[in-house]
C-alpha cells in the first residue's frame, strides 16, 4: 500500500508539474512594437504581428520567439560604450581609395527585421552578416572613388552607391533584413597634417559655393528688377500707342466730317476755316467782316465787354475775289 501510494503521489506531482507548464506556456503577449514567430517542434509555423494576448500549444510542442519591429542602427567603425563615449576602430575603417590614398570611414546603417522567419532560421547570426556586408559594400565604393570626392562633395554619391550595393547583398543573403538608409559619419585622413590641409580645402569649397549662391541671388534680384522696369516701359508705351491711335482716329473723324461739309458748301466752309484759324492764332483780336456795300458786321461770338483802345483789331474785307 505504501508503494502504490508513493507511486500515486509521484504521478500526481508529475501531472501537476505538467499542468503548470501547460498553463504558463500556453499564452503569450505581443506589444505594438513587436512581432512573434510561433515555432512548432522547431519549425516556424506562424508569424504574429497583431498586438495583444495570444494562445498556443504548451511547451515543448510550440514555443514563441518575439522580435522587435523598430529600426536598428549598425555603427560601423565606432561604438558607444556604457559611459556614452565613442570608441573608434581604425583597423575596421581604414580603406584605400581609387587613387591609392588611405582614408578612415565611419558610417551608420539603418535596418529592420521584415521577415522574422528568415531572420531566425536562414542564418545563425544575421547581424554579423549585415556587418560583413556593410564592410564589403563601403570598401568597394571607396575603392572606386577618388580621395577628393570622398573627403569633400562626393559623400552623398558614396552614400547612395553604398546603400544600393548593400541592399543587393542583403537581398542575396536572404536573412529577413531590409536596409532603410546609409549615412556616412566621418571620412578623414589618418595623418593629422594632411587632414588639416583637406579640411582647409573643404572650407574653401564651402566658401566658394556660398559666394556662387550669393552671386546667383544678386543676378536673380537684378533680373527681376529689370523685368519689372521693362514691363513698366512696355505698358507705358502701349498706353501711349493706344492714346495716339485714338487721337488720330478722332482727328480723322473730325476731318472727314469737315470734308463732308466742305463738299456741300465749299465757299462758306473755306471762309469759316479761315476765321477759325485766325481766332486760334489771334485769340485776343476782335474780328469784323466787311461786306460789298462797305458795311461792317461783327463776327460771332460777341465779346462779353467792349474792346479797349489797346486791344488790336484785325479786319477782313469780304469781296468778290475772296
Amino acid at each position: 500500500m505504501s508503494v502504490k501510494r508513493t507511486l500515486m503521489m509521484v504521478g500526481l506531482g508529475v501531472f501537476g508539474i505538467v499542468a503548470l507548464i501547460a498553463v504558463f506556456t500556453s499564452w503569450y503577449t505581443v506589444d505594438e512594437s513587436e512581432q512573434a514567430v510561433v515555432i512548432t517542434f522547431g519549425r516556424a509555423d506562424e508569424t504574429v504581428t497583431d498586438s495583444g494576448l495570444h494562445f498556443k500549444l504548451p511547451w515543448p510542442v510550440q514555443s514563441v520567439e518575439v522580435l522587435s519591429k523598430e529600426t536598428f542602427s549598425l555603427q560601423f567603425g565606432y561604438k558607444q560604450n556604457k559611459e556614452g563615449e565613442l570608441e573608434a576602430y581604425d583597423a575596421e575603417t581604414k580603406m584605400i581609395t581609387g587613387d591609392n590614398n588611405i582614408v578612415l570611414t565611419d558610417l551608420v546603417v539603418q535596418w529592420k527585421i521584415t521577415d522574422p522567419r528568415k531572420y531566425l532560421f536562414n542564418a545563425q547570426k544575421p547581424e554579423e552578416i549585415l556587418h560583413s556586408a556593410t564592410s564589403s559594400a563601403i570598401r568597394s565604393i571607396i575603392g572606386s572613388s577618388k580621395i577628393d570626392a570622398a573627403l569633400t562633395d562626393g559623400k552623398g554619391e558614396i552614400e547612395v552607391q553604398t546603400r544600393d550595393l548593400l541592399v543587393g547583398l542583403i537581398d542575396k543573403y536572404d536573412v529577413g533584413i531590409s536596409i532603410l538608409g546609409v549615412k556616412l559619419q566621418d571620412v578623414e585622413l589618418p595623418d593629422k597634417d594632411v587632414r588639416a590641409a583637406f579640411t582647409a580645402v573643404t572650407d574653401a569649397l564651402e566658401t566658394k559655393n556660398t559666394k556662387i549662391n550669393e552671386a546667383k541671388k544678386y543676378v536673380n534680384k537684378r533680373s527681376n528688377e529689370a523685368e519689372g522696369e521693362k514691363d513698366a516701359i512696355i505698358s507705358k508705351a502701349e498706353g501711349s500707342k493706344i492714346a495716339r491711335i485714338e487721337q488720330a482716329q478722332g482727328d480723322v473723324a473730325v476731318f472727314n466730317k469737315m470734308y463732308e461739309q466742305y463738299k456741300g458748301n465749299q465757299q462758306i466752309t473755306r471762309e469759316r476755316l479761315i476765321l477759325e484759324t485766325l481766332e486760334n492764332v489771334l485769340p485776343k483780336a476782335q474780328l469784323y467782316i466787311m461786306n460789298d456795300d462797305g458795311g461792317t458786321m461783327k463776327y460771332l461770338p460777341l465779346p462779353g465787354l467792349q474792346p479797349t483802345a489797346q486791344q488790336p483789331t484785325t479786319e477782313k474785307k469780304e469781296g468778290s475775289g475772296n
